[in-house]
């Protein structure tokens, strides 16, 4: 009798968490949705639940997704709030494997040279953690340049 009310417990937990989770995914996406359409943006929905737009494809090879990736970017909020950014023309190197899911994702769609925007749901950035002042559950968008890998 413990036993099953243990997993039943358990199993109620495991419901609302899940209900939790698909409930900020459609929120994610309806705010997604309504910035582009207010921005007249057209995107391509990845079944990750990422939104892209490639504005230049690049030319070579795109990267795997073990590589250290050469980058300029520019993070930023739907408000329009920058939350980080390569200064002037400066670029950084990371491991792609290394980044949040959203850049494992997108930034393999370009080559090199290719610039890509990314619209992030927070499942697929920080989540429902806040990191300095990106607030938990936010939407991120990104537009990244491809520079080298």
């Amino acid at each position: 009798m413990t036993r099953l009310m243990v997993l039943s417990i358990c199993a109620l937990l495991l419901a609302v968490a899940c209900k939790k989770d698909r409930d900020q995914t459609e929120i994610d996406r309806e705010k997604i949705e309504q910035y582009l359409a207010a921005n007249n943006l057209t995107a391509t929905a990845h079944p990750s639940g990422l939104y892209y737009i490639i504005t230049e494809p690049g030319t070579g090879a795109n990267p795997p997704t073990n590589a250290n990736v050469t980058v300029r970017y520019k993070g930023s909020l739907l408000d329009g709030t920058v939350f980080d950014q390569t200064p002037g023309n400066e670029a950084r190197t990371f491991p792609l494997q290394n980044l949040i899911q959203s850049w494992q994702i997108g930034i393999p769609l370009v080559a090199r040279g290719g610039k890509i925007t990314l619209f992030s749901p927070s499942a697929l950035a920080y989540g429902s953690r806040g990191v300095g002042i990106i607030p938990a559950n936010s939407v991120l968008i990104f537009e990244i340049e491809l520079v080298n890998f």
